[in-house]
Order: C-alpha cells, then sequence, then structure tokens
C-alpha cells in the first residue's frame, strides 16, 4: 500500500482560557492520498486550524499536539523551521481563505508569485517571471503581462483568489490545502478554478484537502469528505454517498440546505445533542 502524502493522528489544538487550555481541535485523525479530501463543518468546527496545523502556521498561543503529522514519510513536528519553509509551497501549498490579508500590499503580485517559484527552483528573474505570468494565464487572468505589474489593492477579491491560487501552485507542490479557493469568486470562474485542481489531481498525482463550507460542491467535487463538529471528526464517508450520511449532524446540514425545487416555508434548524 502507497504511503500517505499527509497522514495525522490524534491531532489536538488548545488555546489558554481563564480556567485552563480549550481545545478546539480533539483527536483529528486522517490520511491523505492522490485524492479530493474535503473537510466539511460550520464556522469554528476546527477545519482551517486543521490545515494550518499541519503547515506548522498557528495564532501564538496555540498549542499543538499529536500522535503523528507527517508528509511523505517526514515527520513535520520534528523539523526544523527552515525545513518547514523549505516544505511550504514545494511540498504542501496552501491556498489562504483571504487574499486581502495574505498578500503583501506593497509589491506587485506578479513579483510575489515570481518570488515564491525562487524560493523553491534555482531560476533567473527572467525565467521566475516567464514562469508567473504562465500561472497568471492558467488561472484565467486575462492580459497577464499587465496584471503582473498591479498591486493586490487594483484587484477585485476574486482575482485576488485567483493570484492566490498561482502563487501556491507555482511551485508545483506534491500536496495542496485550499482553504474556501474558490468562495470569492463567480460561478464561471469557480468552475474553471475547479476544472484546474482536478486536473492537478488527475496528471500530477496532486493529493488535495479542500475545507468548505459548501455541501453541494464537496459532494459533486472531492472523493472523500470528512464532516466536522466542534473540533471532532463526527463521520466520513465517500462524497457521492453524502446524500446517504446517517450522523445527525451530517443529516441536519444536509436538511438545511436549500433546494431550488422543493419550496418549503421555512428552513429546518439543527438540533443539537451534546452527546456529539
Amino acid at each position: 500500500m502507497a504511503e500517505p502524502l499527509i497522514s495525522v493522528k490524534d491531532l489536538r489544538v488548545a488555546f489558554g482560557g481563564a480556567s485552563g487550555p480549550i481545545e478546539v481541535v480533539r483527536g483529528i485523525s486522517f490520511d491523505l492520498g492522490r485524492e479530493k479530501l474535503g473537510i466539511v463543518g460550520e464556522s469554528g468546527s476546527g477545519k482551517s486550524l486543521t490545515g494550518r496545523s499541519i503547515m506548522r502556521l498557528l495564532p501564538a498561543g496555540a498549542r499543538l499536539s499529536a500522535s503523528r503529522i507527517a508528509f511523505a514519510g517526514e515527520d513535520l513536528q520534528k523539523a526544523s523551521e527552515r525545513r518547514m519553509e523549505e516544505i511550504r509551497g514545494r511540498g504542501i501549498g496552501f491556498i489562504m481563505q483571504d487574499p486581502k490579508y495574505s498578500l503583501n500590499p506593497v509589491v506587485t503580485v506578479g513579483e510575489q508569485i515570481a518570488e515564491a517559484y525562487r524560493l523553491h527552483v534555482k531560476a533567473s528573474a527572467a525565467t521566475a517571471r516567464e514562469r508567473a505570468i504562465a500561472m497568471l494565464r492558467t488561472v484565467q487572468i486575462r492580459d497577464p503581462e499587465r496584471v503582473f505589474g498591479m498591486y493586490p489593492h487594483e484587484m477585485s477579491g476574486g482575482m485576488g483568489q485567483r493570484i492566490m491560487i498561482a502563487m501556491m501552485l507555482v511551485a508545483e507542490p506534491q500536496a495542496l490545502i485550499a482553504d474556501e479557493p474558490t468562495s470569492a469568486l463567480d460561478v464561471t470562474v469557480r468552475l474553471e478554478i475547479l476544472a484546474l485542481l482536478d486536473d492537478l489531481v488527475a496528471t500530477r498525482g496532486l493529493g488535495l484537502i479542500f475545507i468548505s463550507h459548501d455541501l453541494n460542491l464537496v459532494r459533486r467535487f472531492c472523493d472523500r469528505v470528512l464532516i466536522m463538529y466542534r473540533g471532532r471528526v463526527v463521520e466520513e464517508l465517500a462524497a457521492g454517498d453524502l446524500g446517504q450520511a446517517t450522523h445527525p449532524y451530517t443529516r441536519g446540514l444536509l436538511e438545511a440546505l436549500p433546494r431550488i425545487h422543493a419550496r418549503r416555508p421555512r428552513l429546518p434548524t439543527m438540533q443539537r445533542d451534546p452527546n456529539w
């Protein structure tokens, strides 16, 4: 059996509280192969913290513990910060949720993409520029030569999201963690970006962790799904079987989805059980 690209066992993240540490990620375990793994749950369920834990990019004050966090068999908990800098981008790319806070406001977007490439690949400035422009074209940016010289504040949220995707893909990572990568995109561009990510998984053997609130999107796009509730995985199943989910939390999320062809006077509300 092939070794997973990313392996996580008993991941826990806690923050200090007035009465002691409060766990917000509580014993997450999963393996990622060369597939599309969706992580779904409400805001605050621990989805983004799980992705950041793998990359060792947690906020100050966070306490991380795990039996295992590994990339291609390498223990990331024992890796030096210098080694993690090599892994971030070249080994694992991380598309953050909001490009406004992820892009440097005083550096042109093209230079930021080119810099990401040169951090991991020995290349001249001219080669890095060509590679950056090619990636802008890949993520459906019109007139990439002009956009190369623009600053983050000069572009829309959707364009900024595509810039982030280009920056994370330019070094050709083996695995990708995408935190709501299509949230700021219109429907047409969203489909194009999803097709690009799907092609990377199929042709390059990329492993993708796709963090999302959109159950219908995950059901159509991913291979497997983890459903998270209050820091724990409550259900794991094939994406195509999401409609047959048995956990009441998953059923509640599905029932709360609006339906175009089934008019209801009122959407159901989640009935939560402390035993979850």
